[in-house]
Formats: structure tokens, C-alpha cells, sequence
């Protein structure tokens, strides 16, 4: 297919080096400009794109390099993604608190065909965005190299991944995410699928990781 694969990334921004990459950014906190200090959108960025290398990235700061963010921020960036048609949004974060206008602009996008992915800590309270429904959950799974994925069957979450960066770096739930995202930009590259059966189909390992103390 020639048509760009759009991939949305809420998170903290993305570094010039990228910029081919790039649809359209546009930041949703107010913030000074200037280079993102935490580096977390980047390697999200760079981790989607390792796997789909032809995606073009919409990115929708809704950090602006720092450790928090809103459901305001996060729910405009997702108002953006749609109006900008992003296939698939990837969310590598949790908010503690379940608010009415975030779940609103999650349903929307839905209603509108896009692929939602959240990250979803293993261990913990559930999380938002991923705690909502037809957003597909994922945790970090250490048996996952990069490039697979395990089906968890929704316990901690839909689909482990890869929990480490491309050079290695621990990233966790928010990393996977991440690997999880680019794999399906890259099979969405080929015609459209059902999501959840796609990872199902792929998947290298079934049930929960086993952890021993």
C-alpha cells in the first residue's frame, strides 16, 4: 500500500531528529519550549517506528517533559488525533482516576474505527485510559523479545510485549505499549484487520508470565 500509516502518540513530544517522521504535533499543556527533558516520547517514537518504518507519527504532547498530565490534556490530544485520522493511538501511561470527559473522548474515537493501545501496569489498581472499554491493554512481558508478544487472556492486561527499549533500557508497561503499537502499524500497512485476533494469532506465548521469587 502507498497510503501513509498514521500512528498516534500521546505522550511527551518527540525530538527534532524524528521530524521526517512527523504528520502534525501540536502540545496540550502549557509548558516552555524546548526539548523534551524526560526523553519518554522519544523512545516510544523510535520503538513504533523500529517496527514500522514507513508510519507517519501525529504527536500530541500532553506532558510538555514533565512526569504528569491531565484528562483535559489527555482527552484534546485524543479530540486532535481524530480530526487529524489517526489509525492507531498509542497511550504508553495510566491515570489513577476515571473521569467522564476522558472516557467521552475515548468513545468517540472509537466510534471512529481508531485502535487504541494503553499501557497497564502488571501489578496495581486499574489504570485510565486502559481500564476503559474496546482499548486494548498492555503490560511488559520479560519472556517478550522485541518483535513478540504474549496473549494474556486480560489478566494483568490483553497482550504482553518486549518491556525494554531499543537499547535496552528498561521501560516496563509504557514501553510495550509501544512495541505493540508499531507491530500493528506495521501489519495495518497490509489491509485492514481485526486487532485483538491479529495479536491472538501472533502471539508466542499464552497466559500469564511466571514469576519466580
Amino acid at each position: 500500500m502507498s497510503e501513509d500509516i498514521t500512528v498516534g502518540l500521546l505522550d511527551s513530544g518527540v525530538e527534532l531528529s524524528l521530524s521526517d517522521r512527523i504528520g502534525a504535533r501540536h502540545r496540550f499543556v502549557d509548558a516552555p519550549p524546548g526539548p523534551d527533558r524526560r526523553g519518554h516520547g522519544n523512545a516510544i517514537a523510535r520503538i513504533i517506528l523500529h517496527h514500522a518504518p514507513a508510519a507517519r507519527l501525529l504527536v500530541a504532547d500532553v506532558f510538555g517533559g514533565r512526569a504528569r498530565t491531565t484528562p483535559e490534556a489527555v482527552a484534546a490530544g485524543l479530540d486532535w488525533l481524530r480530526v487529524e485520522r489517526a489509525r492507531i493511538v498509542n497511550m504508553s501511561f495510566g491515570l489513577r482516576e476515571d473521569r467522564t470527559l476522558l472516557r467521552v473522548a475515548i468513545e468517540a474515537v472509537l466510534a471512529g474505527g481508531m485502535i487504541l493501545l494503553a499501557a497497564s501496569p502488571a501489578r496495581g489498581a486499574r489504570v485510565f485510559p486502559a481500564g476503559y472499554p474496546g482499548v486494548i491493554r498492555i503490560t511488559g512481558d520479560a519472556r517478550c523479545a522485541p518483535g513478540e508478544i504474549s496473549a494474556l487472556g486480560g489478566r494483568p492486561a490483553d497482550f504482553g510485549a518486549c518491556p525494554r527499549g531499543l537499547d535496552g533500557e528498561a521501560g516496563g508497561a509504557s514501553f510495550a505499549t509501544g512495541h505493540v503499537s508499531g507491530l500493528l502499524a506495521a501489519r495495518l500497512a497490509e489491509g485492514a484487520f481485526d486487532p485483538m485476533a491479529e495479536l491472538e494469532r501472533r502471539a508466542r506465548f499464552h497466559g500469564p508470565e511466571r514469576r519466580l521469587a
